[in-house]
């Protein structure tokens, strides 16, 4: 099985560039929230291209933030760029060769006790205040939830009745944990863990397997599209529906024959 490609890090560093721009117009957009947001795109039933997904990301703020496409043109190449290791990382025959291997590396920003500290002795923050600091792949869970939002279409609601619908149920919950306090992560322990609580990094490792686990989900459980309506066409011998005042056989349908 072949190792799944990794970003570089010039690739890394001009998809930074592109999230503290797009940040001086949406404060929720960095580096570690698209990463997430990209991610959800390609866990789901199909690879959404971004001229669709672009248009949606944080309420357009793509836009607002380049609006010159010369401008815009390296920092479509940088997202790119991601989104297509992204792809690699979830590209589900390589999971189904080895579902126990975890391909899916993430742009996820980690705090150390060490910096926590650094924060609380530089005064940006206070000693009673670290809790409320971001765990790691908080921001990152946070951005894969809106994409799912954004795309209801792709992320319909599942039969938790169903075996299938719990497994699904279960990833999404896994993935969600990660933006839980304590007091919820004690259930989620109860009822996905029998009891058992998982550290920080165990966490995580549950959330990039679970994206992992959808992306599988989805090759056998993928939305049907709605069923095209189609008129019913006009008789023969009735007036063209197009105002021409002949009728259809010699108008508009002549052309079906």
């Amino acid at each position: 099985m072949a190792a799944p490609r990794m970003s570089t890090d010039d690739e890394i560093d001009a998809l930074d560039r592109v999230c503290q721009r797009l940040a001086g117009f949406e404060d929720d957009v960095s580096l570690e929230w698209l990463d997430g947001y990209m991610t959800a795109l390609l866990s789901g039933p199909r690879r959404i291209a971004r001229d669709e997904w672009l248009p949606r990301l944080a309420q357009g703020v793509f836009a607002r933030a380049y609006g010159d496409p010369e401008d815009a043109a390296p920092a479509l190449a940088a997202i790119d760029a991601r989104y297509d290791v992204l792809a690699q990382q979830l590209d589900p025959d390589q999971i189904l060769d080895d579902p126990d291997v975890l391909r899916l590396a993430p742009l996820m920003i980690e705090l150390t006790d060490e910096d926590k500290q650094r924060l609380v002795a530089e005064g940006h923050v206070q000693e009673d205040q670290l809790h409320l600091l971001e765990q790691t792949g908080e921001v990152w869970a946070i951005g894969f939830i809106e994409a799912t939002r954004d795309f209801p279409d792709d992320w319909p609601p599942q039969d938790t009745e169903t075996e299938d619908g719990q497994l699904f149920d279960e990833c999404l919950t896994r993935i969600v944990s990660l933006t839980m306090e304590p007091e919820e992560l004690k259930e989620v322990f109860e009822d996905l863990y029998d009891g058992e609580e998982l550290n920080r990094d165990e966490l995580v490792n549950e959330a990039l397997y679970a994206a992992q686990d959808l992306r599988l989900y989805w090759l056998d459980h993928a939305p049907k599209p709605a069923p095209r309506r189609v008129e019913a066409l006009p008789g023969r011998n009735d007036l063209c529906p197009c105002g021409s005042g002949k009728k259809f056989k010699k108008c508009h349908g002549a052309q079906m024959q």
